[in-house]
């Protein structure tokens, strides 16, 4: 009753002004477009993602793709010394992440970065926190379980072909017969190694999560308390999160520096600046998606980040260090109410979890 009481409250008293009957409320977003917060609204559609998953010309989605793709993400032989594979760093039971704060390579060897997720990355227009490749297929062909990137104690053992991984999966007829499925008439390479696991990432869509259903018109697919989450997200006088985390998959594609206590310090790492020498790109990294949010914790490029409360607090300060700051990052007036309600929001963005069936490798 008492949250009922106060979202009436905030309508009476102009939050948003009701147009599409009672309890309807509806808000300028950061866009400068008028939101209706009402299950199924016309307004509401720019947050469902497309029904077509994009996908370049040469390398279109097919379900021999998909199998095969799938069998190499999960595949350790493929790397140069069979150890790791890419669901070492995208594991499906960590939301595609991998629960770390920053990942590891073999041996334990610290990497710099968050490992984040790889679901709906088929709607990012660049990959990597600093956006150094294009294409998944670039992606995959450039990331450790591909090229084999080859620490000391590898050299020391004479590990030092990096061709050794994709060797190994042509010895293997189950594999053979996999990739003339799929690419008739294509080598198996590393190149058309990566063209396929580019596919199966693409497959990993989330598109049905609470928030979905109820833009849909599922109008108790989300609790009150989400409702005003979404208020508070979507408001630019309140949490302005959608200037950044924007429709459909909760993010602009873009990058942008967010002050964390990580770019105060030495030698700090510069993210976007590297690959696009302008001012603004120093310590600015690629705003990730909101979707499946619940299950990628830690957050942040730099793992900072434990929980989302750590997060939402981050923001309502404004962040730590102010030097190139973001000009979308200000400090936040936000009740506490408000504060729980945009945490159970970014709970609707997650589906259920559900045991992952992992694939049967060829021996």
């Amino acid at each position: 009753m008492k949250r009922l009481a106060a979202a009436a409250l905030m309508v009476v008293c102009g939050v948003g002004t009701t147009t599409a009957g009672v309890g309807a409320l509806s808000i300028t977003d950061s866009d400068g477009q008028t939101v209706t917060l009402e299950a199924g609204h016309p307004s509401l559609k720019k947050w469902l993602l497309p029904a077509a998953i994009p996908a370049p010309e040469g390398n279109k989605m097919t379900p021999e793709r998909v199998a095969l793709g799938e069998q190499l993400f999960f595949e350790p032989r493929l790397s140069v010394h069979g150890q790791t594979s890419c669901a070492s760093c995208h594991a499906p039971e960590r939301g595609w992440a991998d629960g770390l704060p920053l990942s590891m390579r073999l041996m334990g060897e610290r990497m710099t970065r968050n490992s984040p997720t790889i679901v709906n990355v088929a709607f990012n227009s660049l990959h990597m926190w600093d956006g150094r490749n294009a294409t998944l297929e670039q992606q995959a062909l450039s990331s450790q379980s591909m090229t084999g990137s080859l620490n000391a104690g590898a050299k020391e053992q004479g590990i030092t072909n990096g061709e050794l991984g994709i060797e190994r999966i042509r010895q293997l007829g189950g594999y053979l017969d996999a990739f003339a499925k799929a690419y008739p008439g294509e080598p198996v390479s590393k190149e058309t190694a990566s063209k396929a696991i580019a596919v199966f990432e693409r497959s990993l869509v989330s598109r049905n999560t609470p928030f979905d259903r109820w833009v849909g018109g599922d109008a108790g697919a989300m609790t009150p308390a989400q409702l005003n989450g979404l208020r508070v997200f979507l408001d630019p006088g309140k949490g302005n999160c959608a200037a950044c985390h924007s429709a459909p998959n909760f993010t602009d594609n873009g990058f942008h520096n967010i002050g964390l206590k990580q770019w105060g310090e030495a030698n700090a790492d510069s993210g976007r600046f590297k690959q696009k020498a302008v001012e603004a790109m120093k310590g600015a990294f690629r705003t990730p998606t909101l979707r499946e949010i619940a299950y990628t914790a830690p957050y942040f490029h730099d793992g900072s980040a434990a929980r989302l409360q750590d997060v939402v607090e981050h923001y309502v300060r404004g962040g730590e260090v102010r030097s190139n700051l973001s000009p979308n990052l200000k400090p936040l007036t936000l009740t506490e109410l408000e504060r729980a309600d945009l945490l159970a929001f970014m709970q609707a963005l997650n589906t259920p979890y559900k045991p992952y069936d992992f694939p049967r490798l060829p021996r």
